[in-house]
């Protein structure tokens, strides 16, 4: 099982409504675009945060900052505006290329997403239409390049 694999199962299994995002989304899909960090989004709310925070730290995941779920949610804005945090890193000490951002300036509530089967199950993407929107909005230069790539597969 991948890495991917690994962490969609688990947050599928913790009841989490989430949705892969970000480089690992654009590859599944179809376009060509290289990524080591798996970014996911969540449906924005306390219970959703923690429960995911829960599956990655039973799977020998660590937050990359001294934070807990409770305090992300409650200072979101403070984290954003104020400390240009834009996603919540994990990452396994034992296997430094098993990365996850948790993007938390993105709320899927509302969203589209797409069921896409892998080798031991399924794993839920950002619908095309709503990840092109989602990477436009953003405007970093990957994101920009991201959209043509991704406005071709339409």
């Amino acid at each position: 099982m991948t890495g991917l694999e690994r962490i969609c199962t688990a947050l599928a299994d913790a009841g989490v409504r989430y949705a892969v995002v970000g480089g690992h989304a654009v590859a599944l899909h179809g376009a060509v675009r290289g990524t080591v960090d798996i970014d996911v989004a969540l449906a924005w709310n306390r219970k959703t945060l923690v429960a995911a925070e829960n599956a990655l730290t039973n799977l020998g995941l660590v937050s990359r900052l001294p934070v807990s779920a409770g305090e992300i949610y409650d200072f979101r804005q403070e984290f954003i505006e104020n400390r240009n945090l834009l996603a919540w890193n994990f990452y396994d000490p034992n296997d430094l290329s098993l990365q996850v951002d948790i993007v938390i300036n993105y709320d899927l509530k509302g969203k589209r997403t797409k069921r896409i089967q892998m080798g031991s199950g399924s794993i839920t993407v950002l619908s095309l239409k709503d990840l092109i929107d989602m990477k436009r909005q953003s405007g970093r230069p990957q994101d920009v390049e991201d959209v043509a790539a991704l406005e071709k597969l339409r």
